[in-house]
């Protein structure tokens, strides 16, 4: 059961994004004094007291968009309207009626959806003239609120209710892969998503940084719903222009925080660079489970194969050799489904769990073919028992009895070796190596080491 949409509206700058902030509890869209900031819908599930719904910051309507996106952006308005259950119509009390409220009131008005006047940043009881004029728009009483101080939002949160009656979602929305795209500025990332899809969900422009929320979009896939996030294109620090960029780019690190699986789109038509070897330098430091999405296809097949890009990118990208990777065309939608259904894969994967016996039994092999060396003054290194602790990444620890044995070089051995034993073959694996203690298990086996 999908969640009824609420959607804020409004003229720019009145603090649309703001409200969605505060009534989820953290920062998701990007907030700036400079108009037009937020261009793609952006969404998140929000919990009322009698259950749940879909809360979707729009565009400022009537904004003249800076990259020339201003048809785009009131698109993406419109749909978000079309859509919703109930609007949150916004305007600034301070300001009075501006010509362009009174230009979103005509539009609202053709709509048969209710809606309810916010008259935010009341900060001081200052306003009284400004706010008797909100009755002209003819949505009634406004109800007054400050974004950024979260006054009266919980007057509006019960309006909410009471004006949605049944319609509230009963639960949650149901725990799905979140899929982030991710990758340089136009890799074709908005335009993955669009195709998938099905519609123009996010904006798609030739001009670079066009995207600069995270948004989420649900999707699916031979049935299975999946939740994919688009993300601001990563470039480097140095280049970073301003607020808007800065926090486009730290939303584009939190989406692969967050994510369950990456989908790094690389431009088939230019070589790897610095950024993107960084980008792969931190997925591999947060463990995440990857495709190696290879865009734009068309323009490259004729000069190389999939087989000599898999090689390409084992030495360019080393610490994400053990990801698959997918040729892709997103504009004319070829292998789109197969990347999604390959992301599945490793999300299953990542969500495995191997017994004790099972890792103990490939440990005591592994070791029979590379022990860890000997160093002179220490005591014979010994791995007593391992256990798998944790998923999401999968997560092994080995009880040792002198964790210095243990180096970094062994560590990555004995990674590749359980990568190919285990169900975890195209998935990171995060491994701990922790001192026995009393009450530890014996070796599992007195095994003379085989040092290479």
């Amino acid at each position: 059961m999908s969640l009824p949409i609420v959607a804020i509206v409004g003229r720019p700058n009145v603090g649309k994004s703001s409200l969605l902030n505060i009534m989820a509890g953290r920062r998701i869209s990007i907030v700036d004094d400079m108009p037009g900031v937020t261009r793609d819908r952006v969404s998140t599930p929000i919990e009322l007291d009698t259950g749940f719904i879909e809360l979707v910051d729009t565009g400022g309507m009537g904004i003249e968009d800076t990259d020339d996106l201003t048809d785009d952006v009131e698109d993406q308005i419109a749909s978000g309207v079309s859509q919703a259950a109930l609007i949150l119509f916004m305007v600034d009390a301070r300001e009075g009626i501006a010509p362009l409220d009174s230009h979103v009131a005509r539009l609202l008005r053709k709509q048969n959806t209710p809606v309810i006047l916010l008259a935010n940043k009341v900060d001081m009881l200052n306003t009284t003239g400004e706010i008797g004029e909100l009755h002209k728009l003819g949505f009634g009483a406004p109800m007054l609120i400050s974004a950024t101080h979260s006054r009266g939002i919980g007057d509006m949160l019960e309006e909410i209710e009471r004006r949605l009656g049944d319609d509230v979602g009963e639960s949650a929305p149901p725990e799905m892969m979140k899929l982030a795209i991710v990758g340089k500025r136009n890799a074709g990332k908005s335009t993955f998503i669009n195709t998938l899809v099905g519609e123009e969900r996010v904006i798609v422009s030739d001009v670079p940084g066009t995207t600069r929320d995270s948004v989420d979009v649900l999707c699916e896939v031979d049935g299975t719903e999946f939740m994919l996030i688009d993300t601001a294109g990563v470039r480097k620090r140095s280049k970073i222009n301003g607020n808007i960029e800065f926090y486009a780019h730290h939303r584009a690190m939190r989406s692969i925080r967050r994510a369950d699986v990456v989908a790094m789109m690389i431009d088939a038509s230019l070589p790897i660079s610095q950024v993107d070897k960084k980008l792969a330098g931190l997925i591999a430091e947060q463990h995440k489970p990857v495709v190696l999405v290879v865009n734009k296809w068309d323009l490259a097949k004729e000069q190389t194969s999939g087989e000599d890009y898999v090689e390409y990118f084992e030495k360019v990208m080393p610490e994400l050799k053990f990801a698959p990777v997918s040729l892709t065309t997103a504009t004319e939608d070829q292998n789109l489904r197969g990347t999604i259904k390959l992301a599945m894969q490793l999300f299953e994967q990542a969500n495995t769990r191997v017994s004790t016996a099972e890792i103990n039994r490939h440990i005591e092999e592994i070791l029979v073919m590379r022990g860890p060396s000997h160093k002179s003054g220490t005591k014979r290194p010994k791995i007593l028992y391992a256990s798998q602790i944790g998923t999401a990444p999968p997560t092994i620890v080995c009880f040792v009895n002198d964790v210095r044995s243990f180096d970094q070089g062994y560590k990555r051995f004995l990674v590749n070796q359980l990568r190919e034993r285990l169900p975890f073959d195209e998935i990171p694996i995060r491994l701990l190596m922790r001192k026995r203690r009393q009450v530890d298990r014996k070796p599992i086996e007195d095994t003379e080491y085989d040092d290479e």
